[in-house]
């Protein structure tokens, strides 16, 4: 039986700023990413968000962003990898403390947005946050793109990694996400976004872009929570997942 584990972007409001309907979508989803305050969130949102997870039982994850609020974290920042590994420690540990004092643990850790993205083809920057992530706990989990940099780092470096892969994005025949910049960019139609995970899921496979079929690997998928229809997207892949036979669980549990 394939095994998958489904994650969203989570805590993502700030201040007076509501984004998201997190306290519904936690109900389909196996695993969190909690925004740290850098490209969205602040302190109170995190804890609620922690208290959340914790009380449906979801993975907890850390979701460290470049410092840019204004452009969500999705505007690239030539950072060096000396100031990606204090930006990821340092979020690490602003989250670690409010899921200390709720009594829970961290389970994952999975870069936000531009970081992300970067990061997935950057072997630099890649094994900076590899790194931040070891020396804060070698225990969690690093999420990152399926066959990126930032998997090939998390494994030399000894973490155990989750190859993620997205239900709403477009590949390009790198395995890399189209970006955000071009035509087609987001699957819009949810039965094409759950036909694409079920494949990728069950086949190991994804159409990219170019019309080439590339082998991918899929341990977790992610579930954009700022989505104009995000909780009905959570409902439909979760049943859709277990309809088609493939067991849905937090990434501790699945790998």
């Amino acid at each position: 039986m394939s095994i998958i584990d489904i994650n969203c972007d989570m805590g993502e409001s700030f201040g007076a700023y509501k984004l998201g309907t997190d306290e519904e979508i936690l109900k389909y989803i196996t695993s969190a990413n909690i925004a740290c305050g850098f490209h969205a969130g602040d302190p109170a949102t995190m804890r609620k968000t922690v208290k959340l997870a914790l009380d449906h039982e979801v993975g907890i994850g850390v979701h460290p962003g470049l410092p840019d609020l204004a452009g969500f974290g999705r505007r690239n920042i030539d950072i060096s990898p000396q100031e990606a590994y204090e930006m990821v420690v340092y979020q690490i540990g602003s989250l670690w403390g409010f899921v200390k004092a709720e009594g829970g643990t961290i389970q994952h850790v999975k870069p936000h947005g531009a970081l992300y993205n970067m990061a997935a083809v950057n072997r630099e920057l890649s094994e900076a946050i590899a790194e931040a992530v070891y020396k804060v706990n070698p225990e969690l989990i690093l999420f990152g793109l399926a066959g990126s940099e930032l998997v090939s780092a998390g494994e030399k470096i000894g973490l155990q990694t989750a190859s993620e892969v997205f239900a709403d994005r477009t590949y390009q025949q790198d395995r890399t996400l189209t970006s955000r910049k071009l035509p087609h960019a987001v699957i819009t139609d949810d039965d094409a976004a759950v036909a694409q995970v079920i494949r990728m899921a069950k086949e190991g496979k994804v159409m990219t872009q170019q019309d080439v079929d590339v082998d991918i690997k899929a341990d977790t998928v992610c579930i954009h929570g700022d989505g104009a229809h995000a909780l009905s997207f959570a409902k439909k892949i979760r049943q859709t997942l277990e309809d088609s036979g493939i067991s849905v669980r937090k990434i501790g549990e699945s790998i």
